[in-house]
């Protein structure tokens, strides 16, 4: 089981395929196998995959909190160095585009483009609309009730059942841990991004779901007004979970921004 340490803690990574390396950054309490819907067609495409589970979270260490965003960048970038590799195509989903921002900013060396899904540039409090939101508890009879509870907020009202499903199978099986969950949500409550993100200067794309209840779209949109070289595409019929809502709409327009972005390594004919 591939593992790096980085400032004494341990952080699970793993890494499939060849090519140009593209690096996957998970969200809040969420772990790397969540990327299950988009990294077939990376592979496809002829892309390497790195993907890990942030600090507190499914095979990675649970050191005491909080996390800080910064600080979870620089697990990424120990992920990038345990890999042997300079630079990569960087994707980032909610709290995990939050920390490709913080990598983007802080070690601009080591990001080729930036893709940035269903986030924001600050934390929790303009966030939700908390009357899709369930009031949490400590009763829930099993990992999949607790994890059920949350579609409402999620998910799109047209996301087939069976799809949200196959979510819940495969979050239900990954390691979970309330310390982490508070820990990632404390990183996120202290951590802004707003006023350094004209220094981002990379190919930038940042989507989002018009239905997206837990990070609103106007936020993807402050950020391509910030970031100079960001592009923005809202994504009909889509939450927050837009590999699961939209899957198809999100590997093209990954696949077409890698493609026109790309160093040209995983090209053919």
């Amino acid at each position: 089981m591939p593992i790096t340490a980085t400032s004494g803690i341990n952080i699970y990574w793993t890494r499939r395929g060849s090519g140009s390396p593209v690096l996957l950054i998970m969200g809040l309490s969420f772990t790397h196998e969540m990327w299950f819907r988009l990294t077939p067609a990376l592979l496809g495409a002829g892309y390497e995959t790195l993907l890990f589970d942030n600090r507190g979270m499914g095979r990675s260490e649970t050191p005491r909190g909080p996390y800080r965003i910064r600080d979870m960048a620089k697990d990424a970038v120990a992920v990038l160095d345990a890999a042997g590799i300079q630079s990569a195509h960087i994707i980032g989903a909610s709290m995990g585009g939050m920390i490709a921002q913080e990598l983007a900013l802080f070690y601009p060396e080591r990001v080729k483009t930036l893709m940035l899904g269903c986030t924001s540039c600050r934390g929790l409090g303009t966030w939700p609309k908390w009357s899709y939101a369930p009031s949490v508890r400590s009763s829930w009879a099993s990992r999949m009730e607790r994890e059920r509870a949350f579609r409402r907020i999620l998910y799109a009202d047209t996301t087939p059942d069976e799809r949200i499903e196959e979510d819940l199978l495969v979050r239900s099986k990954c390691s979970w841990t309330y310390n982490g969950f508070w820990n990632q949500l404390a990183g996120i409550l202290m951590w802004s991004s707003f006023r350094r993100l004209p220094r981002i200067d990379v190919p930038t794309l940042i989507i989002h779901g018009d239905q997206d209840r837990l990070i609103p779209s106007r936020h993807g949109r402050v950020l391509a007004s910030r970031i100079p070289r960001a592009h923005f595409e809202l994504i009909k019929d889509a939450g927050h979970i837009l590999s699961t809502d939209q899957p198809e709409v999100c590997c093209r327009l990954m696949l077409d921004f890698l493609l026109y972005h790309g160093d040209g390594a995983n090209r053919q004919g």
